[in-house]
């Protein structure tokens, strides 16, 4: 992928893709009537972009939307009813859950942009990204229960966001909480006015893009890692990366600045 903006995708596709100059990427779920949900083609789509997003070697950012009242809705209920095979079940779970892996696995931050309901699988991927911001309108639930589907793929991610006992309770209930409950229990970082919620990604955008993209790379992988293993084996693993990364030309580079109270030369005040 060049680094150029690319052109503008078919208005009528389920997913839109787009990226600008500077290496900013934006997936956008494109089924308003349909409430964005997980369908085999959707999580398709979406895979073919997160793989062309990891191959781009100028990607900085990627940001999560979606049209409509909804977010994400999960998993798409009929075409689930419609093949009631258990080797259909496990490659549908296996794919959506190499999505939600893709997106860790990227070695750029990706930010969900919530501008509604989120449940079930769709609550899943707004924990799954690194940054969540939602308007203040938004309701978060993993209601699989309801149907008698208990949320286990979702449950992974959501655990790792918030306390064992307030994910279980969502779990098991079936229960939907607000956005501002949302952002106490850690699954979002922000709740604005639906006004506010592009100006809220854009500064998240102009903030990582002011800093070094092998450093923010570096970095997550290693949140990531780190948060698996237990504490002496986090520090050492940490301690390494830290030991690596500060040999690198970029930070060698922003703590001379830093002494000499400059800005780094990596810094480019137009972004």
């Amino acid at each position: 992928m060049t680094a150029t903006a690319q052109a503008e995708p078919l208005a009528d596709a389920p997913v839109l893709h787009r990226r600008d100059e500077r290496g900013v990427h934006w997936i956008t779920l494109n089924q308003p009537r349909a409430f964005n949900v997980l369908s085999e083609e959707v999580l398709a789509d979406l895979q073919r972009q997160l793989d062309a997003i990891a191959a781009d070697a100028g990607a900085r950012v990627l940001v999560i939307g979606a049209e409509g009242k909804a977010f994400c809705a999960g998993h798409d209920l009929k075409q689930m009813k419609a093949s009631p095979r258990l080797d259909y079940y496990q490659a549908l779970f296996a794919q959506c859950s190499q999505v939600m892996l893709s997106i860790l696995k990227l070695p750029v931050p990706v930010i969900a942009r919530v501008q509604g309901l989120a449940t079930a699988a769709g609550c899943q991927l707004v924990a799954q990204c690194d940054m969540a911001v939602a308007v203040d309108s938004a309701r978060f639930g993993v209601n699989g229960i309801d149907v008698g589907l208990f949320c286990s793929t979702p449950s992974v991610p959501l655990v790792r966001n918030m306390q064992p006992k307030q994910a279980m309770e969502m779990l098991v209930t079936g229960g939907f909480i607000s956005a501002d409950e949302a952002r106490a229990r850690g699954l979002v970082n922000r709740v604005v006015p639906a006004d506010g919620l592009d100006a809220a990604v854009d500064e998240w955008v102009r903030a990582i893009l002011a800093k070094p993209r092998e450093a923010i790379a570096a970095g997550k992988e290693l949140f990531y890692r780190q948060r698996e293993l237990g504490i002496e084996a986090a520090y050492q693993l940490a301690g390494q990366a830290m030991a690596c990364n500060m040999m690198w030309d970029v930070a060698q580079e922003g703590v001379q600045a830093f002494i000499d109270k400059r800005p780094p030369s990596w810094r480019s005040s137009g972004q």
